[in-house]
């Protein structure tokens, strides 16, 4: 793992935004709803997005849009983050890197107009320019098709069998508008933009600070005895969640902290990743940081039910330091997890 760097990090909050805003010629940063692929070629396949732990197919959690000064070759950079929301696993998490210059076979080389576009509608895009289908349900390469209109694709059997439930069976013979019948699922996450905001280095000092000295005034009273036996007792998790919870004070709702090489943000004592515990990347590059998906996201994301559901603490993103080279295809980077429970 590479040194970290010092400087502020990048934080990230949702903001609920027209959908346009939230396709891929906008380069978005964005929470659910379908992926807004970079590339539309080289797409990771259900292999490649299916639970590591239970191998159903997992939803589409966020991308962030993160391009590097400096790198032709990495003009446009894009990291999608997935997880598995299938009960009773829920556990499951890859990540995935993709790049690509600046004058390339997708997009145009010129930035793309802040006007809304001229047609009007809210139908779902189920193919790519490169002529690439998507799933119907998750948004994700559909190599499997529908045996009758041979015109809705899928994943999966499991998002076949899901689609046909919920309308496909009638929609089958309605081949011209089969991308405008595409029904809810109820499996992608709720759909927003990340906005971000750079972290103001001195506002969370001022707050410790500040902590300190109420902690101090209501402790003014106390015997030396039960001071002593109070410092005894606080553990190194406490002094780990008690800076968590400084650090964010400003800033609350933040959902996401992003900063390339900077020091992770961690919730808990337990859980917390030695350099041999991050796999380099299969070019022979370390892995480094880059950013980390907050507890506050689950707020947005309406995964409360009884019995186990979509959780964590801490969701830490590290890339290849190198960015390396990879044509147009997708390469898969590391999550670490930490949980929440960890910390109580």
């Amino acid at each position: 793992m590479a040194s970290p760097s010092a400087g502020p990090a990048e934080l990230g909050f949702v903001e609920a935004v027209p959908s346009w805003r939230l396709r891929s010629e906008q380069f978005p940063s964005k929470v659910g709803g379908r992926p807004a692929w970079l590339s539309a070629a080289g797409l990771p396949g259900p292999p490649e997005l299916a639970c590591p732990l239970c191998g159903r197919p997992m939803a589409f959690l966020l991308q962030v849009y993160a391009p590097l000064p400096g790198r032709a070759d990495a003009f446009h950079r894009c990291l999608f983050l997935f997880c598995c929301r299938t009960p009773p696993c829920c556990c499951g998490l890859r990540v995935f890197r993709n790049q690509l210059p600046r004058g390339n076979d997708f997009y145009s080389y010129e930035p793309p107009s802040e006007d809304p576009p001229s047609e009007t509608g809210e139908s779902v895009q189920l193919q790519l320019k490169s002529g690439a289908h998507l799933c119907r349900v998750c948004g994700c390469s559909g190599p499997k098709r529908c045996s009758r209109c041979h015109k809705a694709h899928y994943c999966s059997k499991e998002h076949q069998s899901l689609d046909w439930r919920l309308g496909h069976k009638q929609a089958c013979a309605q081949t011209d508008n089969l991308d405008s019948t595409v029904p809810d699922h109820n499996f992608l996450f709720p759909e927003f933009e990340i906005v971000i905001e750079t972290e103001d280095e001195i506002m969370p000092e001022a707050v410790e600070r500040d902590d300190e000295s109420e902690i101090i005034g209501t402790m003014g009273e106390a015997h030396e005895e039960e001071l002593e036996s109070m410092a005894k007792h606080e553990s190194r998790e406490d002094r780990i969640f008690q800076k968590f919870k400084t650090k964010i004070s400003p800033e609350p709702e933040q959902i996401l902290r992003y900063g390339r090489g900077i020091a992770p943000l961690w919730i808990s004592g337990e859980k917390i990743p030695q350099e041999k515990d991050i796999p380099d990347c299969p070019c022979g590059a370390k892995r480094l940081f880059e950013f980390q998906v907050m507890p506050q996201l689950l707020n947005y994301l309406k995964v409360d039910r009884l019995g186990r559901s979509v959780d964590w603490g801490v969701l830490a993103i590290f890339t290849c330091a190198e960015s390396c080279k990879l044509g147009i295809g997708y390469t898969e980077e590391f999550v670490w997890k930490q949980d929440i429970t960890d910390a109580a």
